[in-house]
């Protein structure tokens, strides 16, 4: 009996989502893509410029060492971190990209970090 080989259903799905909401949206130099990346111990966050392929503003709990609390304590402050900087760098609107994961836990309170920080999607 040959073993057949899969890949995780979970990732599988994610990556389908994320493909139909990339197929959506894109971002432009005035209304960058704020793209979120989950991991089980971190979350990441950068507004991207698709027309040239450029990271305008990153922020994460792995680059802004000073982030400590709950996990969702944590992605609300890299989402006040991300805000603060878009604001020094005049970018003032936004297209969330949730990246197929779900819009609950983390990436809701990263979501609503960066709209309190002035941050506008």
């Amino acid at each position: 009996m040959a073993i057949k080989k899969t890949k995780n259903r979970k990732v599988t799905r994610r990556q389908r989502i994320r493909r139909s909401i990339r197929s959506k949206i894109s971002g432009t130099a005035t209304r960058p893509r704020l793209a979120v990346f989950r991991s089980n111990a971190h979350i990441y966050a950068q507004l991207i410029d698709d027309h040239t392929g450029h990271t305008l503003v990153a922020a994460s709990t792995v680059q802004d060492k000073g982030i400590t609390g709950t996990g969702s304590e944590q992605a609300k402050s890299v989402g006040l971190a991300l805000a603060g900087k878009a604001k020094e760098s005049g970018i003032e609107t936004c297209v969330f990209d949730r990246a197929g994961f779900p819009y609950h836990g983390r990436v809701k309170a990263l979501a609503d970090g960066a709209r309190e920080g002035g941050l506008n999607f």
